[in-house]
Order: C-alpha cells, then structure tokens, then sequence
C-alpha cells in the first residue's frame, strides 16, 4: 500500500534552472563589501562548489551543511545587519528561479484528497526558514506534511538513510512510499536503494560529472509532474 509521495525540490516541484553562481554569489557580496564584492564572491562560490564535491565524492555520507558555514568559515557575522541586508539581496536573486511549477499545487491538492501523506526531501545548503519561505510565497507549504533538508542532515542523498528519514517523519515505511525526482543517481538510486517507488522527471540538464552512477531504471518517467497522480494510483 502507498501511503506518502515525497518530492525532490529544485527541478521537481520547481522547474529546473541554470545558475550563474558567481552572480549569486555576487548579489550576496555587493551589498556586505562593495570594494571588495568580486573576490568575496569567488571566495564564496569557491566554498559552495568544495563542499557539493565533498557531498558527491562520499555517496551522500556527508552532506554540504548549512549555508551559514559558507558565512562563518569567511568570518562574516551571521547577526551583523549588512550580513542580513546581503543575504536578502541574495534570496532576491534566487526569486525567479524558485518558483513552483504551474501544476505543483494542483497536484499535491489531489494527492492529499486521495488520503496520501506529502514529503520533500532535498540536497540543500539552505535552512528550513529559505525553503519554507518560498513554499509559503508559492501556496504549497499548508500542502506538505514533512520536509527534510540536507543542510540539516549529516548525510545526503542517494543514502538510503536520508530517504529512510523523510519516511520517519511522514510515519511510513520506505516501501509505502513513492519518490518523485530529477536526479537519476540522487533520487532515482537512491530512493530505490532505501526500498521506495521511483519517479523519474527528466527535464534538468545535470552535468555529467555530477552522475556518478546512472544505472538505475525508474519505475516510471513521466513528461508533466500532474502526471505523477495517475501513476500513483494506478500503482495503488
């Protein structure tokens, strides 16, 4: 019996996007040192691109952290008001490329009407109060019965117990529920792995060098993420 679907975040419930890391970063550091806004940033992005390496060298056994590390390993206060005015000019950059997908709220609406549990679960640097802000802005937070956030996580995905904990949370066993991602090795595998149905949407462009292993056979690969409704209830 399926009781839960947990989804992966970005380019799952939010479509997938390129970066300019530099340039988010760059938003960040042109507001707490102007003078000095070009090196901060690459020092900054440096940081960021080290410890997604670290994540995907050790299978998910550790994860990035939070992104107040990134802060403090730079010496930067976390309570100082420039910090604060400099992180949100950071999350203003990031605005256009959070937001949901068209059918997110549509879909997760129909899946609780069905009686399902609904969960995220996402390799993130940001803490809870980032994710839930947008979910909040895009009407998905009242939608989502848990959520686990690798920043908070001592490991990452594909391990099988970052999987393992989101099903905890949402009182399931791992094999009562579905994953939806994007991610052939950190979502596919990975859930799998953990003994959970996989759903693979295949729109993101993910560098080769961050698919260590791309074996794994989705149980399912849908066009549209409204299409994960019927598949889940042809499943149950």
């Amino acid at each position: 019996m399926i009781r839960a679907v947990i989804f992966d975040w970005g380019g799952t419930l939010t479509p997938w996007h390129e970066i300019d890391l530099l340039a988010q970063w760059y938003a960040y550091a042109e507001i707490y040192d102007p003078v000095n806004a070009a090196s901060l940033a690459a020092r900054l992005r440096d940081a960021e691109m080290h410890r997604w390496r670290v994540q995907l060298l050790s299978n998910g056994q550790t994860s990035t952290g939070a992104l107040d590390r990134i802060f403090m390993d730079e010496g930067i206060d976390l309570d100082g008001e420039l910090h604060q005015q400099a992180l949100q000019n950071y999350l203003r950059f990031w605005d256009p490329h959070t937001l949901a997908d068209p059918q997110a709220e549509s879909l997760l609406q129909a899946l609780r009407a069905d009686g399902l549990a609904i969960g995220v679960l996402s390799n993130t640097l940001w803490p809870r109060t980032h994710h839930e802000a947008v979910f909040e802005r895009d009407g998905l937070l009242p939608l989502i019965d848990a959520a686990a956030y690798t920043s908070e996580m001592p490991m990452a995905k594909p391990h099988v117990e970052a999987f393992a904990t989101i099903a905890r949370m949402l009182q399931v066993h791992p094999h009562e529920a579905v994953f939806v991602g994007d991610r052939i090795w950190d979502d596919i595998l990975g859930a799998q792995q953990a003994g959970m149905k996989a759903i693979h949407i295949p729109h993101s462009r993910i560098p080769n060098e961050q698919v260590p292993d791309a074996s794994a056979v989705p149980d399912a690969v849908i066009g549209e993420l409204v299409e994960v409704l019927e598949i889940v209830r042809g499943w149950r």
